[in-house]
C-alpha cells in the first residue's frame, strides 16, 4: 500500500496539487479536506482567472470512495465559480473514468 502524499504549489492564479500513492476508503477524508481547504483560498481570491488544478499521474489507485470525492469537489468548484482541471490522469484510471461517465464531468 502507497500512502497518499500531497503536495501543493502556487502559482499566477493556479493552485496544483500534486497526488500521489493511494486514493481509498481509508485517505478519502484526508484528499477532501485539503481540496476543499484549496477551494476556499481560491474563492477568497481577488483574481477572476483562479483555477484548481489536480495532478494524478503519480496517483497509483483509486477506489469508488476517491471517485466520489472527486464529484464532489467538481460540485463544489461549479457552485462557487473555480475552474476545475483534472491531468495526468494514468490510462487505467482514465479508463475507469470513461466506463464511469466520469470523464464527461471531471475535465
Amino acid at each position: 500500500m502507497d500512502p497518499l502524499h500531497l503536495t501543493t504549489s502556487r502559482r499566477k492564479g493556479t493552485l496544483t496539487v500534486s497526488v500521489a500513492g493511494e486514493l481509498d476508503i481509508a485517505t478519502t477524508e484526508q484528499f477532501r479536506s485539503h481540496l476543499l481547504a484549496l477551494l476556499q483560498e481560491a474563492g477568497r481570491s481577488r483574481r477572476a482567472d483562479t483555477e484548481l488544478v489536480i495532478e494524478m499521474s503519480r496517483l497509483s489507485f483509486i477506489d469508488a470512495a476517491g471517485l466520489g470525492i472527486l464529484v464532489s469537489v467538481q460540485n463544489q468548484a461549479v457552485n462557487q465559480r473555480t475552474r476545475l482541471h483534472i491531468q495526468g490522469v494514468p490510462p487505467n484510471m482514465r479508463r475507469l473514468l470513461r466506463i464511469t461517465g466520469l470523464d464527461q464531468h471531471l475535465s
